[in-house]
């Protein structure tokens, strides 16, 4: 796998390593990152392989992804925050990535149905007022970054959606916090309480969509106040 195309914020002594989910990149932290570097973080966020300025891939699956994802921190990261596809991703590597506090954002940690695939590849024909009438929450700068991120993206990456048969993570050794979509698509009410016996925190955020940390920015933060 090649090197990752990284973007990053700050230059304080703690690391903040931000990964996002499919059909996104890094610029769906645009708003985040500079907010965790004014909190004395070197923010670190990533361009999965076939999304943004990262290379293709010849193929895709958990593994290889959660390998190039692993293979791009150059240290054990403070703080880990994954969204969605990334949730899967940091939690598949998140005992070699060895990071102190987690946040996983409405995770796919739920069965890849052929359907979600469609719907994904739906999107790389989407206009700016497609954005828009989907994401209607959404800040005009995030409309704009999430059509030139779908422009970028490689459909191929959907080749890793049937492999997602719903992922059961380990008890987590870090402080771990469960953000969930009100309600969440990727994780059920059944699944929310049994990660709470494994040790998991698992917090709901009221009237937001998938994609918390735009749906409704100040509740995002608030949530996650104690972890960041």
């Amino acid at each position: 796998m090649t090197d990752l195309h990284t973007r990053e914020w700050g230059a304080g002594d703690r690391i903040a390593l931000l990964v996002h989910g499919i059909t996104t990149d890094s610029t769906t932290w645009l708003r985040l990152g500079p907010e965790l570097a004014e909190r004395g973080y070197h923010v670190i966020a990533p361009d999965l392989p076939g999304h943004g300025k990262s290379a293709r891939a010849a193929s895709y699956s958990v593994e290889s992804l959660a390998r190039a994802l692993a293979d791009s921190v150059p240290h054990p990261p403070e703080l880990a925050i994954g969204h969605s596809l990334g949730g899967l991703l940091l939690a598949t590597a998140v005992e070699e990535i060895k990071p102190e506090r987690v946040i996983y954002i409405d995770p796919a940690w739920g069965p890849g149905h052929p359907s979600i695939a469609e719907a994904f590849r739906a999107q790389k024909h989407w206009t700016l007022a497609d954005v828009r009438s989907a994401a209607p929450r959404f800040t005009p700068e995030a409309h704009v970054n999430k059509l030139e991120s779908l422009a970028l993206w490689d459909e191929t990456t959907l080749e890793i959606i049937p492999a997602l048969t719903g992922f059961t993570p380990t008890p987590p050794s870090a402080r771990t916090l469960l953000l969930l979509a009100d309600p969440s698509n990727v994780v059920t009410p059944d699944q929310a309480v049994e990660l709470t016996a494994k040790g998991f925190h698992v917090q709901t955020v009221p009237g937001a969509g998938h994609v918390i940390h735009h749906d409704d920015y100040p509740a995002f933060l608030n949530a996650a106040r104690d972890w960041l």
